[in-house]
């Protein structure tokens, strides 16, 4: 399938308190969120035209921004309704949607007090990678070398574009080696998340998974802890040695690009994707549906 780039598409983005063209949606390259990664962002799913849990992502953009020194001059309200309105301009039913906020290029340096914080908002057509069947079949994962750091050194809590650049790291590896994606683990060495994903493990009806304390704690991930202890199980959260992965049944990944989906294999640790994943499965397209109806 022949990949077109995202610079060179149809359609508009939301920029800066306005629809425009797709392709004069452009930053100059002397951009201080280019050089010194002063950018915060979200990734968001539309299904059936609404964009799920929109406002508690928009929420997080701000908090983002906060984080890393810089106001978007947008509230939340406003960003709720600049996001419907692209996605609506765009006749997008499912899809992805990425806001991205940035400081600017009117200074060039580390210090950057002065630079206008921009704001843009694109949305394209992303069905469901997988049928249910097919996601039943489960990923394989590599142990990343590179690590999460600790939140005394970098803000941890924010969705900033710099955090992300040892994921791409890890996964670009981990894909050259054959596997679909790579698990990080903290600081400490503790299990931490995969490259864009939060993780779970299972044990009878206990669904164990670490605390979100050096890693985004994902708006995916808290969708299926409360849909599952609608189910009655037990959710753990705690520190979780890799080593214990091989008492682990089941594996699976939350985020809003992977929806919830099986782990099989982390190096020579093997998982069998049953019964608690495949709910989880039916029980996260029921909520994203039904909210979207709503």
């Amino acid at each position: 399938m022949e990949m077109i780039p995202f610079d060179d598409r149809e359609g508009l983005i939301w920029y800066n308190g306005q629809l425009i063209p797709w392709r004069e949606a452009k930053v100059h390259v002397l951009t201080h969120g280019l050089h010194y990664a002063s950018a915060v962002f979200e990734g968001e799913r539309v299904y059936d035209g609404s964009v799920f849990k929109l406002t508690e992502h928009s929420e997080r953009l701000v908090k983002s921004a906060e984080l890393l020194g810089f106001e978007i001059p947008y509230s939340v309200e406003e960003i709720d309704k600049a996001t419907r309105e692209v996605v609506s301009a765009a006749g997008i039913s499912d899809g992805y949607v990425r806001p991205v906020a940035w400081r600017g290029s009117e200074m060039m340096g580390v210090s950057a007090q002065h630079n206008t914080i921009n704001l843009a908002i694109a949305t394209w057509a992303w069905p469901s990678y997988f049928t249910p069947e097919a996601r039943m079949k489960g990923l394989r994962l590599k142990l990343s070398p590179w690590q999460r750091p600790s939140p005394e050194t970098a803000p941890t809590d924010s969705k900033a574009a710099g955090l992300y650049m040892i994921c791409t790291l890890s996964k670009h590896q981990a894909e050259s080696e054959g596997y679909e994606d790579a698990l990080m683990l903290d600081w400490r060495g503790n299990v931490a998340e995969a490259t864009g994903a939060n993780i779970f493990f299972t044990r009878g009806n206990q669904l164990h998974t670490p605390t979100p304390d050096c890693f985004l704690d994902g708006i995916t991930r808290r969708t299926v802890i409360d849909l599952a202890r609608a189910r009655g199980y037990e959710i753990i959260e705690r520190a979780i040695r890799p080593e214990e992965m091989a008492d682990f049944e089941e594996c699976f990944l939350t985020g809003t690009a992977v929806e919830v989906t099986p782990v099989r294999e982390i190096d020579n640790y093997t998982f069998q994707p049953g019964a608690i994943c495949r709910q989880m499965i039916d029980d996260y397209e029921g909520a994203v549906r039904l909210r979207s109806a709503a």
